[in-house]
């Protein structure tokens, strides 16, 4: 890395973090060469390299500021409002409230805030079809067969390898390649829980764990989750010493909705719980490599020692998400777990498994990689200058430091339903609170996408937006 991709590197961490909060000014050119003993030029490429990301904006005359002012949009509470304590639900009723919002979601002429991908057009696809093409020409008969659960060999070497280089080795023979990685969550689900179990979730959440449990009869315990550091481990505690929890489903990176994540010691201290009342954690990893730091935060599965954590990781989220490959490293249950997917899909594609395997091996995924961060945090920053220039001061928006979601909430009067009706209206899609909750709760919220190209017509949307949230304020 070079030293001006050093300080741009160790500026971004400030402001991710919030020492250096929207509408602050930067250090001079002047005292960033006094500080760092580099030259001007230098200085001004850190700062230039920042202005690419959209993290700071020049302002004539008067040097750099970080993006957004001092009167726009701030971060939220340290907890949602909606809810503090862990709340039971004697049953999970979500699905209908989910399709009737996604459907708005998937018109091609709606633009996409409410969108659960990041945009095609940030992958690689056309050397994915030539790895696909050579894999249907070349594949060996044979491996339509023995590629079949527990997968491609090929792949889950490659997956295997990718765990090393995190620091995480995993063994290639216990790894299951599943059909995305929403397959591979409602694996390890049945795998340790049935009918009337109560599982616990995160609030806001994931709501496909919440029409995971509605689809399986079983009922969800939701526990709060904080937009700087993810799961709250007390009201978890208490969940654990007062309910029969049968297990968790977390996602502890760049959590969706929030883009929350949970520090290393607070997945270490989440494992060190569960073990104690030997609850096993479903940990939903998609979004762990699309951090905008220096490493890939290691997940929870990191500090397991007793075989509780079961591992998902996905493609569709960094690579090919029509492919729909998908896998998890299952600890204890990977019996169990293979055995379910014989009696069930039996495989993921295999050549699609196959296609992926060669990308993998013949390198760029990293690469890919890079620029595929770069591109989310410069679309986060020109979000967030959105956000600042079109919607009221009364919005509390999070802070995410990976992934592609943005949590924006909003007083506690207004209606996040009624919003995703006039939006759609208008030709946008947004997310709002209640799909995040089983609960229903967090009707004051909504959850924005930037991970698309920013364009004029996202601008003009956000304005749209913004004048839509104004109006019915007043």
């Amino acid at each position: 890395m070079k030293r001006y991709e050093e300080i741009a590197e160790l500026l971004a961490a400030d402001i991710r973090n919030g020492q250096l909060a929207p509408g602050a000014r930067l250090p001079s050119i002047r005292t960033l060469t006094a500080q760092y003993g580099i030259s001007p030029a230098t200085a001004f490429a850190a700062y230039y390299r920042l202005e690419e990301r959209g993290l700071v904006r020049a302002r004539e005359r008067s040097g750099y500021f970080v993006t957004g002012t001092a009167g726009g949009p701030k971060a939220p509470a340290e907890a949602p409002r909606a809810t503090r304590n862990a709340l039971v639900s004697a049953e999970v009723d979500i699905s209908e409230l989910v399709f009737t919002v996604l459907e708005s979601a998937q018109d091609r002429q709606m633009l996409p805030l409410g969108s659960a991908f990041p945009s095609p057009l940030l992958f690689p696809l056309p050397r994915l079809a030539r790895s696909l093409a050579s894999a249907a020409r070349f594949i060996d008969p044979w491996d339509t067969v023995a590629s079949m659960s527990p997968g491609n060999k090929a792949l889950r070497q490659q997956i295997a390898l990718r765990y090393l280089g995190m620091g995480l080795p995993q063994a290639q023979d216990q790894i299951i390649v599943t059909h995305g990685a929403l397959e591979a969550l409602n694996l390890c689900l049945a795998a340790v829980a049935q009918a009337g179990d109560l599982i616990a979730i995160e609030s806001p959440g994931f709501y496909a764990a919440s029409q995971a449990l509605e689809r399986l009869g079983m009922r969800a315990i939701e526990i709060p989750v904080s937009a700087q550091d993810g799961l709250d481990l007390d009201a978890l505690a208490r969940a654990l010493q007062q309910h029969p929890v049968k297990a968790c489903w977390f996602m502890t990176s760049f959590q969706n909705p929030m883009g929350a994540s949970m520090p290393s010691e607070k997945k270490r201290a989440l494992v060190q719980l569960l073990e104690r009342y030997d609850v096993p954690l479903i940990e939903d990893d998609v979004y762990g490599e699309l951090y905008f730091g220096r490493s890939y935060p290691l997940p929870a599965k990191a500090f397991d020692r007793k075989g509780l954590v079961m591992h998902c990781g996905s493609f569709s989220k960094t690579l090919a998400p029509g492919y729909r490959i998908g896998w998890v490293s299952p600890g204890r249950y990977g019996q169990k777990i293979e055995r379910l997917k014989l009696m069930t899909t039996l495989s993921a594609s295999v050549p699609a498994q196959v296609a992926i395997a060669d990308y993998l091996h013949t390198g760029g995924y990293d690469k890919h990689l890079r620029k595929l961060r770069h591109n989310l945090e410069t679309q986060l920053g020109q979000m967030n200058q959105a956000l600042a220039r079109h919607l009221p001061q009364a919005v509390s928006i999070s802070r995410p430091q990976g992934g592609y979601f943005l949590w924006v909430e909003l007083p506690p009067q207004f209606d996040s339903l009624q919003l995703q009706r006039a939006a759609a209206a208008h030709g946008i899609s947004i997310a709002p609170g209640p799909i995040f909750s089983p609960g229903r709760q967090y009707r004051n919220c909504i959850r924005l996408n930037y991970g698309a190209p920013w364009s004029a017509a996202y601008e003009q949307g956000m304005a749209t937006l913004g004048g839509l949230i104004a109006q019915a304020l007043a």
